[in-house]
């Protein structure tokens, strides 16, 4: 067993590589989140439909599936400042291609699903990277104000990103958006270029891929309530995001009055999460996981408000009040895993939530044009409010996710089995 104080960065590199980390992450959190925008409405230009939609909003989630535990086990093994570069650098290239067929004009379906799929095979290497980079950043008992204050950077600037993104593609277009994305993914990458990764022990010579996966999968398996919040996500995470990419904008052009309304919508649930995060930098509940997971439920409020659809206002308020709620569980998860997990597993177990947390995106992206076709919109998006109800409150029987407490001082020892939570960019 290793202590934890000998796989920690000293003061002053956990505080270079954190303010490197939460630049970067704002710098894409501003592109990134514009640019989900654009594409939706790159598509629809394009002369395409709702299915039009979901099946390019799939590409990007399906090389995610895909790729993610291979991208975990690589983060553990190589250093994983280079494998976010590299990744950075794959983003920059295929939004850049996306954007210059956007500018040139009449851009193929299957050109968008191309460049779109590999958008999501650099997110694949990326996130369990980043994850456990950031995991490995942080220490002590202000992990969880740190995991706050790191999330409320980036969705601040997610917010500015969504309401920008919107008026700008009412503006200008979808391709000077996608453009801008690509640009951010260019000074991402170059930030974190010089992330310090000399606190990480190199891994010993031994098993390879296979093995790297098996090790990962049995601390994944391990803890019921893990892979109990990874199973309900992996539902949650579908139909929420079928109706955030795919019928979003569709009732924002035929009732709300196109890209604009919707992106200030998206922007409202980001200024949600803000609130969110600021509430967690002073609470900290005990009860990390029951906490979190009882402030999914608001998640299913935004499918209703689009199903009725209710108006801008109220949607924004729904929006904002979601996303606030949705955070509380997404700082609670991450301080959970960096409590339970050892470090040199921590992108692996990232990789396995992840890879469960978007495995049915794809199939929800893709169906829900057929879906709306067979049962209507409003059906749908009634359905996707309530999936995320039940199996919400299916994961709240789970013992462990009810009694999970937060530790109040640093554990010597975070090398063997333990109870852990969730990630960056996967649950939350």
């Amino acid at each position: 067993m290793t202590p934890a104080s000998a796989h920690s960065p000293g003061p002053l590199a956990a505080h270079r590589n954190y303010g490197l980390l939460t630049a970067a992450a704002v710098v894409t959190s501003l592109g990134g989140n514009g640019a989900l925008i654009a594409a939706a409405f790159a598509v629809l230009d394009a002369g395409g439909d709702g299915g039009d939609v979901g099946l390019v909003a799939a590409s990007r989630t399906l090389p995610l599936v895909v790729f993610l535990l291979i991208g975990g086990a690589v983060a553990d093994r190589l250093p994983r400042h280079r494998v976010m570069v590299a990744a950075n650098a794959l983003n920059f290239l295929s939004q850049g291609a996306f954007a210059a067929l956007v500018l040139a004009g009449h851009p193929q379906l299957w050109q968008m699903m191309l460049l779109t799929a590999l958008g999501g095979t650099g997110q694949a290497f990326f996130s369990p990277a980043a994850e456990g980079m950031l995991m490995s950043s942080v220490q002590g008992e202000q992990a969880g104000r740190a995991f706050a204050m790191f999330r409320m950077a980036m969705q601040g600037a997610g917010l500015g990103g969504a309401a920008l993104g919107g008026a700008m593609v009412a503006a200008f277009g979808p391709g000077w958006v996608l453009a801008a994305d690509a640009a951010a993914f260019a000074v991402a990458g170059a930030l974190r270029a010089f992330l310090d990764v000399g606190h990480i022990p190199p891994r010993e010579a031994g098993g390879g891929m296979l093995a790297d996966l098996r090790e990962g999968w049995r601390e994944f398996i391990g803890r019921p309530w893990l892979w109990g919040i990874v199973v309900q996500f992996s539902i949650a995470n579908a139909v929420v995001g079928a109706a955030d990419a795919v019928y979003g904008p569709l009732v924002a052009r035929d009732d709300l009055g196109g890209a604009g309304p919707w992106g200030l919508a998206l922007a409202c649930f980001g200024a949600g999460t803000v609130a969110g995060a600021l509430l967690m930098t002073r609470w900290k509940p005990r009860r990390l996981l029951l906490a979190g997971t009882l402030c999914v439920f608001p998640l299913a409020l935004p499918s209703a408000a689009l199903a009725v659809p209710v108006p801008v206002g109220a949607l924004c308020a729904v929006m904002f009040l979601s996303g606030a709620l949705v955070e509380v569980f997404g700082v609670s998860w991450m301080t959970a895993l960096h409590q339970e997990i050892p470090e040199d597993k921590l992108s692996r177990i990232s990789a396995y939530d992840w890879f469960g947390s978007v495995a049915l995106v794809p199939l929800a992206t893709a169906l829900a044009g057929p879906a709306e076709e067979a049962f209507g919109r409003t059906a749908s998006l009634w359905g996707c409010s309530a999936l995320v109800v039940v199996v919400t409150a299916a994961v709240l029987t789970v013992p462990d996710v009810r009694n999970l407490r937060r530790r109040t001082r640093e554990v010597a020892v975070r090398s063997g089995s333990a109870d852990a939570e969730r990630p960056v960019g996967g649950l939350g």
